[in-house]
């Protein structure tokens, strides 16, 4: 099922006596959703993703704009008639139900021609709970499953009905570590399996860039940038996005285009064509850096961290905007004994990736589009 939100925008009444001007939580949000892919909402709390996702539910109704599953404007529609399918952060199970009672819920409200025969509900149940692999559950309750098992009840529980979309709305923050990555490839595998047009609420860009098919990156009710998660991490379109995405965050500096030369601090790093001369915020991947002995941007070694499989350099350069820099430089092996065991404060030097290079206006902070090259070699 097709979603189109035609200029979405949500408004609240001011609690602040002192400023009675409305909160704008979402402001002219306007996307189409492919039919049967998997999207993820993606910002910071408060930047009214879950907003979004309780307008296309039903459960708030918008200031302004349409919201359309396929041809139908379902704008003034109640929830239940919508067709979709919620699953809560808090899985909001009924803890005095089994499983499978919790399951057949939805099935048993049915009415009128929609109405089910026991039979009916029964097997629509089981195939539910075989998709989540939950069928060896049905007996329990809530109190008696852990974490990730009632989390799948909860998605049973949505697709039981087979919804036209189905809303996920932070569905995974409840779990540790391990079980949410568990969880979220199930969540990837049974919306492949049923093909049903998934929205998936984060605030984690790790689990919305793994398993989404577009992203939508969110900041205070305004859509930042939309596209498929590698796109937006190789070609954020300002600062706010290349911060948020990435795990280490990106390494900012401040720099300056001379004669079509980038500077950071004192050191000449890059080549930029035909840009004139300019203060600019310079954006680093941790991957984008290259231990040399004659690299071109020279920093003060502050430790080196090994990560699993990663080596990190951990420096300090007076232009950098972070504490420190953070560049992963490769595998252990791949980190030579005289860099390993230098000692703190002394000097490191890096090239630079160009591709893994991102300028940005100083003011607005807006993606600077230019090519980037290597310096010539002298």
């Amino acid at each position: 099922m097709e979603v189109i939100l035609k200029n979405l925008t949500k408004k609240f009444p001011s609690r602040d006596r002192k400023n009675r001007n409305e909160v704008i939580a979402v402001n002219d949000f306007d996307f189409t959703i492919p039919d049967g892919k998997l999207i993820g909402l993606l910002g910071p709390s408060g930047c009214g993703k879950s907003t979004v996702l309780n307008l296309i539910s039903g459960l708030l109704k918008p200031t302004g704009g349409r919201i359309y599953f396929g041809e139908d404007d379902v704008t003034e529609l109640p929830p239940e008639h919508r067709g979709i399918g919620l699953v809560f952060q808090n899985y909001a199970l009924y803890p005095h139900l089994t499983v499978r009672q919790n399951i057949l819920f939805p099935l048993e409200n049915l009415k009128g021609k929609d109405k089910l025969s026991r039979e009916e509900m029964l097997k629509k149940a089981d195939e539910a709970a075989k998709l989540v692999q939950i069928d060896g559950l049905m007996d329990r309750k809530p109190r008696e499953l852990s974490g990730g098992q009632q989390q799948r009840v909860a998605i049973a529980r949505a697709l039981v009905k087979r919804p036209r979309v189905l809303l996920l709305d932070e569905p995974l923050s409840n779990l540790d570590a391990r079980l949410r990555l568990q969880t979220r490839e199930e969540i990837r595998r049974i919306q492949r399996e049923t093909k049903i047009t998934t929205i998936f609420v984060t605030h984690d860009q790790e689990e919305a860039m793994s398993i989404s098919d577009m992203i939508v990156v969110m900041k205070d009710g305004v859509v930042q940038q939309i596209g498929k998660p590698q796109d937006v991490y190789d070609s954020p379109a300002n600062l706010f996005v290349a911060k948020f995405l990435g795990t280490p965050p990106i390494n900012l500096f401040t720099g300056q285009i001379r004669n079509n030369t980038l500077y950071i601090g004192n050191d000449a790093v890059l080549q930029v064509k035909d840009m004139p001369d300019r203060d600019v915020r310079v954006g680093i991947r941790p991957e984008g850096f290259i231990l040399s002995d004659s690299g071109v941007l020279t920093c003060g070694l502050n430790g080196v961290e090994v990560m699993g499989r990663d080596i990190s350099v951990v420096s300090l350069n007076d232009a950098s905007a972070n504490p420190t820099v953070r560049s992963i430089v490769g595998t252990e092996n791949s980190l030579s004994d005289d860099t390993r065991h230098k000692p703190e404060g002394s000097k490191v030097r890096f090239d630079l990736i160009p591709r893994k290079v991102f300028l940005f206006d100083s003011l607005t902070e807006e993606r600077i589009s230019c090519e980037i090259q290597q310096l010539a070699a002298k």
